[in-house]
This record gives structure tokens, sequence and C-alpha cells, in this order.
């Protein structure tokens, strides 16, 4: 039978979706670009005439000039024609690039059997530890006059010392994922490092997902040491890489 990949619209695919987030099971990095206009295409996926998955490709955003490959589903009964699937998903789509984690077993197992110039973008952590009690403030930080919060989503903090200077900021955008998962993102000012405020930050924020039924995770770059530090002293441990790779023309 023939095997063919036609553009479609994302109400075409949703069902879809709903089974590729299902299989998954996991934080989904790339899961809000579908629904930003003018960031995503769909395909549909065929053998002969019968609908089998669906793909998609990045084509707004970073992805402007370098559309890029982030989605593909394909049913288990149809899998035994995944390669061929896949390339007839590229003819049609013309992309450049792949952008996959790496616990997305589908599409790294394309990205490793037809692209090249493999690179992990990012670390991708989950949460694997309970919060700490938001009152174990580290030893060493001066005293929190406040810490202030806005939730359900985003969640926010910001932490002063009684002088009113401003310590770090931590934020969590818990949109970025598939619900319920919620994406942590801490940053502290470079005078306040190295005394445990990061990962008393990353606790609290950790604390405060759960609280609005957000699943906490991260993602740090694989060379940032520090960062990586930080997210594992919180309890996050490493489960995944954001990989991009280079598609031949």
């Amino acid at each position: 039978m023939q095997l063919a990949a036609a553009s479609a619209p994302l109400e075409a695919i949703l069902a879809w979706r709903d089974l590729y987030r299902q299989e998954m099971n996991c934080q989904i990095i790339h899961d809000s670009i579908h629904a930003r206009p003018g960031w995503s295409r769909e395909y549909m996926l065929h053998v002969g005439e019968t609908p089998v998955g669906y793909g998609s490709v990045a084509i707004g955003g970073p992805w402007k000039n370098e559309p890029a490959i982030y989605e593909f589903y394909v049913l288990p009964q149809f899998r035994s024609r995944l390669f061929d699937l896949f390339l007839a998903f590229v003819a049609a789509a013309q992309a450049q690039k792949i952008e996959t984690q790496s616990n997305d077993p589908l599409l790294t197992n394309m990205l490793h059997a037809f692209a090249k110039n493999v690179a992990s973008e990012s670390i991708l952590f989950h949460d694997r530890s309970p919060p700490l009690s938001p009152r174990r403030t580290p030893a060493s930080a001066p005293p929190p006059s406040s810490i202030s919060r806005t939730f359900p989503s985003p969640i926010s903090l910001l932490m002063e010392s009684s002088n009113t200077t401003t310590l770090p900021q931590a934020k969590a955008a818990s949109s970025h994922y598939n619900r319920p998962y919620g994406d942590i993102y801490m940053e502290v000012g470079e005078t306040f490092r190295r005394r445990g405020l990061g990962s008393f930050l990353v606790q609290e924020l950790k604390r405060v997902c759960y609280v609005q039924g957000s699943i906490p995770s991260a993602r740090c770059h694989p060379n940032n040491i520090a960062s990586r530090a930080t997210l594992q002293k919180a309890g996050f441990v490493p489960c995944g890489h954001i990989l991009t790779a280079t598609l031949p023309a």
C-alpha cells in the first residue's frame, strides 16, 4: 500500500495528540507550539486510505528559518512501517532539522536513523523527592522580609532582604508543558550565589506547583554545572535530553 503524508489542520490531529500524550506519560517540552498561531504545520500520515498517525513541524519563533520536525506519532499496529512513514513525512514537510526529547522513543529513533550532527540542547529533569518546608531557608542567606507569589499560573517568587535589597527571582511557567506538568525556571543574582538560595527557591517553587495541582519539571544547558547541581540538590533527577539534528538535503 502507498504511504503518504498530507498537510492537515490542527483540529484533525487533536485526537491523535491525546494518544501521543498518553503514551509519552511525561512532560512534553514543545506541547504549547501547536496552540501558537503560525508556529506549527501539521501532517496526517496514511497507509493507503487509512490514517495511521501524524507529524508536526515547527515553523515559527526560533524555527522560522530552519523548520524542524518535533512530533511524530504512529499507531502501534502500523509501526512495522515506521521508517517508510517517516521518510514520506520528511518528503512532504521539507523540514531541515529534527528537535525532540530523548524520552520520545519514536522520534528519537528516527533522529538517529536519518539525521546527522546530533547535539544536546538541554538536560531534562523530573522531580523525585518531596519539597522541603518553605521555613527551611539557607543559614547563610540574609533574612528575607517577604516571599511574594502569584498563582495558579504562572508562578513567580521574589525574595527581598530586610534592607529592601533584591535577592534572587524565581519563576515557574506551568503553561509551557502539557498539563499537569510545569516548567520551573530559577535565576539567582550573581552577588547572592553560592549561599543555597537557588536550591531553596526551587524547593519553594516545587511546593507551590504541587499546591496548584502541577507536577514540577525543569531543564538546563548541559554545560551549566551550577544549575545541574542546584536542581539535583532540590530533588530533580535527569530523565532525558532535548536533541537537535540536521536532516540531509
